[in-house]
């Protein structure tokens, strides 16, 4: 198989990890070989249940027994895309009131910049530096990292950058300005959370001048900072929300939301305004719907929290370790160099527990297991963690 995966299937890095998966359960996934490796990253962040989780793999097993694609989304009335959408604005301040299914978090990020465009009728986009989003050409605009840009411009204009964090850059945002398109905690960028009340400011500054915020929970939502929404820690109700990973419990899916009023203008002039042939796929949408009932019904979410502080006591006092970032399930562990982070990630692989990096923080080590992932799970991995900080 690993020869026909390098001949065949087309790659994203010239050093893909190429393990041969036979079948995963739980917190843990299985090579060819049979090896058990301890999952830490969760399918980054989109295993919110972990793996084969029974309760999702009934409800897709249910609804393949009902219909699968019947037409493109939005033209029949599909019990599960409806009972989603339901399920997910129970979630959300009144505001948010009105859900549009897509098959991914990209697709989200496309949608809703052009719902900020068609309602407000003005194209100036922000962003932050070092944002990830996704990487359709209309997602990588809003990406602020260049050295993911430069070979695919030019890229779709209008796009200006502003710095997470940083409120003399909100002057930036003026009545030219759609939408501000922001990331709840700055992934790729570090797991970087917004401090002094930095995303209430940028709310409010887009309501002085009539632009929308778009905040991207496609990795701190559903769960994975103790609340379901990442945005409810910090004060803050957005215009628009995109969503994926961790909505499908390992399904692809995506969503934007908004209010009905914004949302309604995609409807007309032009019709089809966003349009999509397989988002809400009904096997998909039971997934989802299954994922959001099992977090929203158990105590997963207040669970994460007392998790995060089982990691955060492992390595508080580590040396190796600089600084601990992030919330909930969503950490990563801050060390002195890319090299250092490379090295504990792969060696630990080796030992069966998997970990990852992220996209433009070479120094740092992604820990973003799954909801479900039991303490004896967590304290195996940590400990493993610790073993290889413990030779630096």
């Amino acid at each position: 198989m690993k020869d026909d995966f390098f001949k065949y299937q087309g790659q994203t890095t010239p050093h893909p990890l190429a393990i041969e998966i036979s079948h995963a359960k739980g917190s843990y996934i299985y090579d060819s070989n049979g090896k058990a490796m301890l999952d830490f990253v969760a399918g980054v962040s989109a295993n919110s249940l972990g793996h084969n989780h029974p309760k999702v793999n009934e409800a897709i097993k249910n609804q393949l027994e009902q219909y699968t694609h019947v037409m493109v989304y939005g033209e029949f009335i599909q019990k599960p895309q409806l009972e989603l959408c339901k399920t997910l604005v129970a979630t959300l301040p009144p505001s948010l009131s009105s859900v549009y299914l897509v098959n991914s978090g990209t697709e989200a990020t496309e949608g809703a910049l052009k719902l900020a465009k068609r309602f407000t009728g003005r194209s100036e986009i922000l962003a932050a530096k070092n944002a990830y989003h996704g990487n359709t050409q209309g997602a990588m605009s809003v990406c602020g990292a260049e050295q993911q840009n430069r070979a695919f411009r030019p890229l779709i204009p209008g796009s200006k950058f502003i710095e997470y964090n940083n409120e003399i850059d909100l002057e930036k945002i003026t009545s030219k300005t759609a939408g501000v398109i922001l990331e709840t905690i700055q992934g790729g960028a570090g797991f970087i959370e917004p401090k002094n009340d930095y995303l209430l400011k940028v709310k409010q500054r887009c309501d002085e001048v009539g632009a929308l915020l778009i905040l991207d929970e496609i990795q701190s939502g559903i769960g994975r900072t103790g609340k379901f929404w990442g945005f409810e820690n910090y004060n803050v109700t957005p215009d628009i929300i995109i969503t994926g990973k961790g909505l499908g419990g390992g399904m692809p899916i995506g969503a934007f939301i908004a209010s009905f009023e914004v949302m309604d203008c995609l409807k007309e002039h032009p019709k089809l305004g966003h349009i999509t042939t397989f988002g809400g796929h009904p096997v998909i949408a039971s997934a989802g719907l299954a994922t959001v009932q099992e977090i929203t019904t158990s105590n997963l979410m207040e669970e994460t929290l007392r998790k995060e502080k089982i990691i955060r006591n492992k390595f508080k006092n580590h040396p190796a370790v600089k600084e601990i970032r992030g919330k909930g399930l969503m950490l990563a562990l801050l060390v002195d160099t890319p090299e250092v982070a490379s090295q504990v990630i792969l060696n630990c692989l080796d030992k069966g527990l998997i970990l990852f990096w992220l996209l433009f923080e070479g120094k740092a080590i992604r820990i973003t297991p799954p909801l479900t992932i039991s303490d004896e799970e967590l304290e195996k991995g940590c400990n493993l963690i610790l073993g290889e900080l413990d030779k630096l």
